[in-house]
């Protein structure tokens, strides 16, 4: 006799709870940020902590964009185009390599494979120097070039689409496209590529945020020049022997909102892509 399937639990009121406590604690930093962010220099100093958001949200925006050695407005726009091209680059490159991993059959895929995971192990610290060099050879230092070039392919996105094309594209599938005359990247763009859109959002996601939140290596090779990354420019904010952190939480605050932007437009995306991985696998 079959069993019966197991049927969704309904969450009890101390599961919602819990839920809530987290959320409270994970955004709590957040909101202080914007209350500092619109609030004077005495907001900081006041016990107990002020939870009220103030009304000089423009005006210190208004400094922190008018700071003449930041140069805060330049810096996000850097900042966009070099998470833009990076995502867009990763999604593409990594997708083409996963698919060759996943479904194409040549001497040393495992190898590569192999070594590719291996790069994981590696810590970008240890690259820092060699990569100054090259760049320096290059003559990109102290430009975008700089900064976009390192991370057009990255090992964790080959990896990542490599394991999710081999569990969301059927080899029967891609045989079948072949015998009726379908070249590689026919079937990539056919076959693969409306198969792994969660991925490509989670991956996207991903990459767009980790590019965004950078901050060694613009620090290094934009060093000297006017217009570095937003990470580097609210670290500016931060720089000197008197420190107005209403300026650089609101500085921050600006820097976040992208990333909110993205997290809202792309986060059912990542809820998908997560549950049909963890259903496949």
């Amino acid at each position: 006799m079959l069993g019966r399937a197991p049927q969704d639990t309904p969450a009890g009121l101390g599961t919602y709870l819990l839920l809530s406590l987290t959320f409270l604690f994970a955004a709590f930093p957040l909101y202080w940020m914007f209350v500092i962010a619109t609030s004077d220099d005495e907001a900081l100093a006041k016990l107990p902590p002020a939870v009220v958001p103030g009304d000089r949200f423009l005006a210190n925006l208004e400094e922190v964009f008018s700071l003449q050695d930041v140069y805060f407005a330049a810096s996000l726009v850097n900042s966009v185009i070099v998470s833009t091209v990076v995502t867009a680059s990763v999604l593409f490159f990594c997708s083409l390599a996963g698919f060759a991993f996943a479904k194409l059959r040549f001497r040393g895929s495992n190898a590569l494979m192999l070594l590719v995971v291996l790069t994981l192990t590696v810590p970008n610290q240890l690259g820092i120097v060699a990569l100054y060099i090259v760049m320096g050879r290059l003559g990109w230092n102290g430009t975008l070039l700089a900064v976009i070039a390192p991370g057009l392919v990255t090992a964790f996105g080959v990896f990542y689409m490599r394991q999710f094309i081999v569990n969301s594209v059927p080899d029967e599938l891609v045989e079948s496209a072949r015998v009726d005359g379908a070249t590689t990247m026919r079937i990539y763009r056919s076959i693969a590529l409306p198969a792994i859109r969660p991925a490509l959002a989670v991956l996207g996601l991903l990459t767009f945020v980790a590019t965004w939140n950078d901050f060694q290596w613009p620090l290094i090779t934009l060093s000297g020049t006017d217009y570095p990354t937003s990470m580097v420019a609210v670290s500016d904010l931060a720089s000197g022997n008197y420190v107005i952190y209403r300026r650089v939480l609101a500085g921050a605050f600006i820097a976040t909102v992208p990333l909110l932007v993205m997290l809202f437009i792309g986060g059912r995306q990542i809820v998908r892509g997560i549950m049909e991985g963890a259903v496949k696998s």
